[in-house]
C-alpha cells in the first residue's frame, strides 16, 4: 500500500511536471531564436550606421566594426559582390533588398540579419550579420538541462514527501488491520491509537466501541451460568416443595398441584428468558416499560412465598409514576433480586416503594432487618459460606445483588444500599415519558 501511494503521488508529479515543463522549455526555445535574432539585427544596423557615411561617399571602409567573436560581419555592394568582412563571396539577397527592409534567414548552420544601407530611396550596400546555430542551441540546452535538475529536485523530494506521507496513511491503517485480526481470533482488550487522521480516527473509535461491546458480551455470557442459578434457585425450590407436598399428602388434589406447578414453572420460563436477554444484550427494544405494572406483577409473585412464612408485603406506586430507560426485563430481575434478599435474609414487613426523585425513579425495598455489617460490601461477589472477616457469615449478599447492580448500571441506573437498619435498597432509573394513566 505504501508503494502504490507513493508512486500514485509520484506520478501525478511527473505529470504536473511534464504539463508545465514541456511548453514551458518550447516557449523558452523559441526565446531564445528569436532574442538571437534580434542581436543579430542590432548588430547589422549598428554596423550599418558606422559604414554607412563612407559608402555613401563612395569610399570602401577599412574595417568593419567589431561584434561578438562569434558574428560575423560583411558588407556587400548592391551587385552582391562581397566588398570587404567575413561571409560567402556573393550575396543574392542583396540584389533585391529593398530600403527599409530586414531580412532574417539559414543559411548553412547560421543565423543570418541582412539590413540595406541607402540613400533615400537609393539602396547603395547591404550588410549581413551572422552567426552559428550553436549559440542557441548552447543557451537552449543550458537552459533545458537547468529545468531538468529542478525537475528531478522537485520529484525526489515529491517521493521522500510521498513516502513519509504514505507511512504517516499506510501506519494506522495497518494497525487497524492488526487489531481487526486479534479481535476476529477472540482478543476483545485490543485497542488502536490515535492517528490524528479524521477518516481513520472515525474507524479506529467504531472498532474500538465493537472490542468493548463484545468484550462485554462475552463477559456477560460467561458470567450467565452463575448468575443464573442464583435467580432460578427460588423458583426451583418453590417447585420442589409443591410436588413434594403433593406426594407426601395422598388426599392433595393433584389438579391444584399441577396448577400451582404451572404457574411456578412460568415464572420459571421468564425467569430464564429474561437473564437469556440480559445476558445477550438483546433488551433494548422493551425499554420505557411503565413501571407501575412492573411493581404489581412482582408483587402478585412475592406475596404468596412472604405470606407463607408469616410475613407482610406493602406495595406503594406513585399514580403519576412515569416509565423508565431501563427495559421490562431489568426492572423485573433487579426488584425481584431484591425481594428474595428480603425474604431469605431479612425479617418482618416488606415494603416496595415506587417514587418521583426529581429527576429520577426511585424503587425502595425495605424490611425490618438490621443485622448488616457497618464494613461489609454487600454488593461483592461472595459464596453462601464465606465469612464476613470476624467468623460470622455475611448471607444478606452475594451474586444476586452483584448481578442486580450490574443489571440497573447497564441500563443507566443505580443501585444503592441507602440505609442499613432498617434494611432499604434503592433502584435509581432515568425518568423517560409518562406513563399512561389506567
Amino acid at each position: 500500500m505504501r508503494k502504490r501511494i507513493a508512486a500514485l503521488t509520484l506520478a501525478a508529479a511527473m505529470l504536473a511536471i511534464t504539463l508545465f515543463g514541456v511548453p514551458l522549455a518550447i516557449a523558452a526555445a523559441q526565446y531564445y531564436l528569436t532574442d538571437e535574432r534580434a542581436e543579430l539585427e542590432r548588430a547589422a544596423d549598428a554596423a550599418a550606421l558606422t559604414i554607412a557615411a563612407d559608402t555613401l561617399r563612395g569610399i570602401t571602409p577599412r574595417h568593419m566594426p567589431a561584434v561578438g567573436d562569434t558574428t560575423d560581419l560583411a558588407l556587400y555592394g548592391r551587385d552582391g559582390v562581397r566588398v570587404l568582412g567575413d561571409g560567402p563571396a556573393t550575396l543574392r539577397a542583396a540584389t533585391r533588398i529593398q530600403p527599409g527592409d530586414v531580412i532574417d534567414t539559414d543559411m548553412d548552420d547560421d543565423l543570418v540579419a541582412i539590413v540595406p544601407i541607402s540613400d533615400g530611396s537609393q539602396v547603395t550596400g547591404v550588410v549581413r550579420a551572422a552567426t552559428p546555430h550553436t549559440e542557441v542551441l548552447v543557451r537552449t540546452g543550458l537552459t533545458w538541462l537547468a529545468m531538468a535538475l529542478l525537475a528531478s529536485v522537485a520529484l525526489i523530494t515529491t517521493w521522500l514527501i510521498a513516502r513519509r506521507q504514505a507511512s504517516r496513511l499506510a501506519a494506522p491503517l495497518e494497525e487497524l488491520s492488526t487489531a481487526a485480526r486479534r479481535l476476529g481470533d477472540g482478543d476483545f482488550t485490543v485497542r488502536t491509537p490515535r492517528a490524528g487522521i479524521p477518516e481513520i480516527d472515525s474507524v479506529r473509535s467504531a472498532l474500538d466501541t465493537t472490542a468493548e461491546r463484545l468484550n462485554d458480551l462475552l463477559a456477560r455470557e460467561r458470567a450467565f451460568s452463575s448468575e443464573a442459578s442464583h435467580q432460578l434457585r427460588t423458583p426451583l425450590a418453590g417447585l420442589r416443595l409443591q410436588l413434594e407436598s403433593a406426594l407426601d399428602d395422598p388426599r392433595a388434589d393433584p389438579q391444584a398441584a399441577i396448577t400451582a406447578g404451572l404457574a411456578t414453572t412460568d415464572r420459571l420460563d421468564r425467569t430464564i428468558t429474561d437473564l437469556l436477554a440480559l445476558a445477550r444484550d438483546t433488551h433494548h427494544g422493551d425499554r420505557a416499560a411503565p413501571l407501575g405494572p412492573l411493581i404489581t406483577e412482582l408483587e402478585h409473585e412475592w406475596h404468596g412465598p412472604l405470606a407463607a412464612n408469616g410475613r407482610a408485603l406493602r406495595v406503594s406506586v406513585d399514580p403519576e409514576m412515569t416509565a423508565c430507560l431501563v427495559a421490562g426485563p431489568v426492572v423485573r430481575q433487579v426488584v425481584a433480586v431484591l425481594l428474595d434478599n428480603a425474604s431469605k435474609h431479612g425479617t418482618g414487613t416488606v415494603s416496595v416503594l415506587a417514587r418521583d426523585a426529581g429527576d429520577t425513579l426511585a424503587v425502595d425495598v425495605a424490611d425490618e432487618g438490621t443485622d448488616i455489617d457497618p464494613g461489609a460490601d454487600v454488593f461483592q461477589r461472595r459464596s453462601d459460606h464465606t465469612d464476613a472477616g470476624d467468623g460470622v457469615r455475611d448471607a444478606r449478599h452475594g451474586i444476586g445483588l452483584a448481578l442486580a447492580r450490574r443489571l440497573a448500571e447497564a441500563e443507566g441506573g443505580r443501585l444503592r444500599l441507602t440505609r442499613r437498619s432498617p434494611t432499604t435498597f434503592t433502584l435509581l432509573l432515568p425518568l423517560d415519558t409518562p406513563a399512561e394513566s389506567p
